[in-house]
């Protein structure tokens, strides 16, 4: 089992930045590849960007490229989400999420086995 903790969201102006955290524990984390996907209200959970366990290969939604950055540290089995240019619409609900198999379907939410419970992010306009 692994569990996952994330942290760090909060209000925010537009414009502004945020960094999420994940604090993973339980099996090894260093092997998977770990996802950051959120839920605005009324609608679905999307993928945001995902990172492989080496941190050489990471993958962004068009929606947020060049405006966040997803890293890892494996010696702290911690995932991070750094959100800069903030947009009312980046509100939502981020999740972190784990995947021991390493898919290529790094967008696709059943590949994931483990999710963290949710941190809220508030951009106002």
């Amino acid at each position: 089992q692994v569990q996952l903790v994330e942290s760090g969201g909060g209000l925010v102006q537009a414009g502004g930045s945020l960094t999420l955290s994940c604090a993973a524990s339980g099996r090894t984390f260093s092997n998977y590849l770990m996802g950051w996907f959120r839920q605005a209200p009324g609608k679905e959970r999307e993928f945001v960007t995902a990172i492989r366990w080496s941190g050489d290969s990471t993958y962004y939604a068009r929606s947020v490229k060049g405006r966040f950055t997803i890293s890892r540290d494996n010696a702290k089995n911690t995932l991070y989400l750094q959100m800069n240019s903030l947009k009312p619409e980046d509100t939502a609900v981020y999740y972190c999420a784990a995947d021991p198999d390493g898919s290529f379907s790094y967008a696709t939410e059943n590949k994931y086995d483990y999710w963290g419970q949710g941190t809220q992010v508030t951009v106002s306009s």
